[in-house]
C-alpha cells in the first residue's frame, strides 16, 4: 500500500507526528505505531475501503470496552480512498491467565434480549448477517453455518460426505436447542490467543473483537482451537461464571465454524480438522 507515505500520515487529525514505522497487526490491515506530542498511537489502515469498514470494529469495542479492558477509537475516517482505525498504543506486558478468564467471564454475563449484533461484519469471504434474532439455533444454523457452507461449496473445499455429515451436525445442533434455552452473552467473537494481551499494570485486554450476542460456548470453543488459554484460564473463568454441564459435548458444533472459515480462508490443510469434527455426527 504505498500510498501510505508522509503525506497520507500528514492529513491524519494527529498533529505534529514526529514518526511512524509498520508493527505486524495481523494479516488483515496495514499496522503502524505513531509518534506524535509525547503520546504514541496505534493505527490500522485498510486500503480502498470507506471509513465506515471500521464500524463493527469499533462498535465492538465500544460494547466491550464498557466490561473488560480493550484499546479506545480515537479517530476514523478515510484518506485518499484509504480507512484508517487509530487506536491508543497499549505497552506489552506480562500477566496472569487467572485475570483473563475472570475478564471473559465478566464480558458473557452481559446478556441481551435477543442474538445478533448492532451491524454485519464483512469479512474476507463473506458478510456475517448479525440481524436481530429471537432464536439462537435459527441464528447459528441460517446466520452463521449455512452461508459459510455455501461459501466453502463455492470455493470447491466441500465434498457429498461433508455435506451429509454437516447435515447430520445441524440436525443434531437444532434438536438440541429445542429444548435447551440460551442466553444472548456479549461476544468477543474471534477469541483465539492472538486477541488477547496483557498491558499496562498486567492487566488483560481483549482486541480485534468481531462482537456478537450469541452462546458463550462460541466464544469458549475458539479458545480451545489453537491454544493459549491454560487451565487457571478456564478455572478463574468457571469461578467467576460456572460453565453448563456437557459442555465438552458441544463445542465441537462451534469448533466447526472457526476450522471451517480457516479451511475457506487457507485451503485443505484445515481439511482433516473439519472431518475429524464432523465424523462425530
Amino acid at each position: 500500500m504505498s500510498k501510505l507515505n508522509h503525506s497520507w500520515f500528514s492529513q491524519l487529525p494527529i498533529k505534529n507526528i514526529e514518526n511512524y514505522q509498520p508493527v505486524s497487526g495481523g494479516d488483515i490491515n496495514e499496522a503502524y505505531q505513531i509518534n506524535a506530542n509525547g503520546k504514541t498511537y496505534f493505527i490500522k489502515a485498510q486500503p480502498n475501503h470507506p471509513a465506515d469498514y471500521f464500524r463493527h470494529e469499533i462498535n465492538g469495542l465500544k460494547a466491550l470496552g464498557k466490561v473488560v479492558n480493550t484499546p479506545t477509537p480515537l479517530y476514523n475516517g478515510e484518506i485518499d480512498g484509504n480507512a484508517y482505525l487509530v487506536l491508543n498504543w497499549l505497552n506489552e506486558s506480562f500477566g496472569s491467565q487467572a485475570d483473563l478468564g475472570r475478564a471473559v467471564a465478566k464480558l458473557h454475563q452481559q446478556t441481551n434480549d435477543q442474538f445478533g449484533f448492532v451491524d454485519n461484519h464483512q469479512t474476507k469471504v463473506l458478510v456475517k448477517d448479525n440481524s436481530w434474532n429471537n432464536s439462537w439455533s435459527d441464528f447459528y444454523v441460517n446466520q452463521r453455518l449455512l452461508p459459510e457452507a455455501k461459501v466453502a461449496a463455492e470455493r470447491g473445499r466441500w465434498s457429498r460426505w461433508r455435506e451429509e455429515h454437516f447435515k447430520q451436525m445441524v440436525k443434531k445442533f437444532e434438536q438440541y436447542y429445542q429444548g435447551h434455552e440460551v442466553k444472548a452473552s456479549l461476544l468477543h467473537g474471534d477469541l483465539w490467543a492472538g486477541n488477547f494481551m496483557f498491558a499496562g499494570d498486567h492487566e488483560p485486554y481483549l482486541i480485534d473483537p468481531d462482537a456478537v450476542y450469541g452462546d458463550r460456548e462460541f466464544d469458549l470453543a475458539m479458545t480451545t482451537v489453537f491454544g493459549g488459554f491454560d487451565q487457571e484460564f478456564y478455572q478463574a473463568y468457571g469461578e467467576e461464571y460456572p460453565f453448563t454441564p456437557g459442555i465438552n459435548d458441544r463445542l465441537p458444533w462451534y469448533r466447526f465454524y472457526y476450522l471451517c472459515m480457516h479451511l475457506i480462508l487457507f485451503g485443505e490443510s484445515y481439511g482433516p480438522a473439519v472431518d475429524r469434527i464432523l465424523e462425530q455426527y
